[in-house]
């Protein structure tokens, strides 16, 4: 297992202070606010920690104020409902006394039922792809030196995109889809929540970019201001996180300082695994 996913795996692991109530931390990394991805995998945590049956099938949540990095974010888990199938969690995460995140989560227990899915697009497999360090060093030669330690550091998510950098970065007139083969790096526990919040985790790396593609912009334009708003997440079969899973993602709309990106999880032999809906802050600031 990588450093970087083992403190993944660390900041995952929620301290239980109280009944209902767990603390966690932020990474020792240089950044304004909390990432996006981390809150929501660390709700997901506290939400499974509470549940006695069933899988997370499907998580619904809202990002309403900038994490604070430096200071520990206490989640707070309301044990809305156990049915006899159905398991309702609602979790808030809370810093400096005030409501930053809050997920609703539902767990099912394993039923039998129709089944049909669509196709995994057709691809290039990861092994073929270039690696994100790879991929991002032209690109980070024109950043200054603290840039260029974003793009070369450790990660706990090994990326591997199909498409060529400069269709994320260069104006275009179509709505390309953005595809990324995706795993943890390195061998995780078998334990089916900790899969699942390390996909949500994930989830949250791309997906709104896919929405900057057609207008040249891109989540590092000094002149861009964007934001995670709202994510909800459906999972469909038990999977893992530690294999090659794809995430296909595509953006239908942008309007009014918001985008809208959908995205789909497969797993590497082509079963749908997840799928993702997100509307983000896209707010092109003044250049003069």
């Amino acid at each position: 297992m990588s450093e970087a996913l083992d403190e993944l795996l660390d900041i995952l692991d929620l301290e239980n202070i109280e009944m209902n109530i767990f603390r966690g931390r932020s990474p020792r990394e240089n950044r304004q606010r909390v990432f996006g991805g981390q809150v929501a995998g660390q709700a997901l945590v506290a939400a499974g920690r509470t549940v006695t049956k069933g899988t997370v099938h499907s998580l619904h949540a809202y990002f309403l104020r900038p994490g604070d990095p430096l200071v520990p974010i206490l989640y707070e888990v309301d044990r809305i409902r156990d049915g006899s199938s159905f398991t309702t969690r609602r979790v808030v995460a809370i810093q400096h006394g005030k409501a930053i995140f809050n997920l609703s989560a539902s767990f099912h227990i394993e039923e039998r039922g129709v089944t049909h899915q669509a196709q995994m697009p057709t691809v290039p497999p990861p092994t073929e792809l270039q690696t994100f360090q790879e991929r991002m060093a032209p690109w980070a030669s024109r950043h200054p030196d603290e840039r260029n330690d974003w793009f070369q550091r450790p990660r706990p998510i090994d990326q591997r995109y199909v498409d060529p950098l400069g269709k994320g970065f260069g104006k275009s007139d179509e709505l390309h889809p953005q595809r990324v083969w995706m795993r943890a790096d390195g061998e995780l526990p078998n334990d089916p929540l900790l899969h699942a919040c390390i996909v949500a985790y994930a989830s949250d790396m791309s997906l709104l970019s896919t929405a900057m593609i057609p207008h040249g912009i891109s989540w590092d334009d000094a002149h861009v201001m964007s934001a995670s708003l709202d994510h909800a997440m459906w999972f469909h079969r038990p999977f893992r996180a530690d294999e090659w899973f794809l995430y296909d993602q595509e953006s239908p709309w942008a309007g009014g300082a918001r985008g809208l990106s959908r995205g789909q999880i497969y797993s590497h032999d082509g079963q749908l695994s997840a799928s993702v809906v997100q509307e983000g802050l896209i707010r092109v600031l003044d250049r003069h």
